[in-house]
């Protein structure tokens, strides 16, 4: 299983929505963290562990890009496939609610 502790592997203080927006983005993570390891977890038929606790906070445009981006990118299989590639852990339970959220959002109503 892949591992990503968020706030080892990428930053106490993740926010914004594109590079532009900072150095600890969504767009960034997504695609230096969340797709290659995806990737990797899929060709092994492995989860990917995704560790949330441990920052100062997250705010919406981040998760959203992160997660609703990556469904949106049509790299991966339905939205259903993808969800079950991730093991969120956090002790904010909403925070897991709220990242299924964004990516059923951005889900076409077809491809759920």
């Amino acid at each position: 299983m892949k591992i990503i502790n968020i706030r080892e592997n990428f930053s106490r203080y993740p926010a914004g929505r594109y590079r532009a927006d900072g150095p600890y983005n969504g767009e960034k993570f997504r695609e230096e963290l969340l797709v290659p390891a995806l990737s990797e977890a899929i060709d092994k038929g492995e989860k990917v562990k995704v560790e949330l606790d441990g920052v100062r906070g997250y705010n919406s445009s981040f998760l959203e890009e992160a997660f609703g981006g990556l469904v949106r990118s049509g790299k991966f299989a339905s939205t259903r496939d993808l969800s079950e590639r991730f093991e969120f852990v956090s002790t904010d339970k909403s925070l897991i609610e709220e990242i299924r959220g964004y990516m059923e959002e951005a889900t076409p109503a077809v491809a759920q």
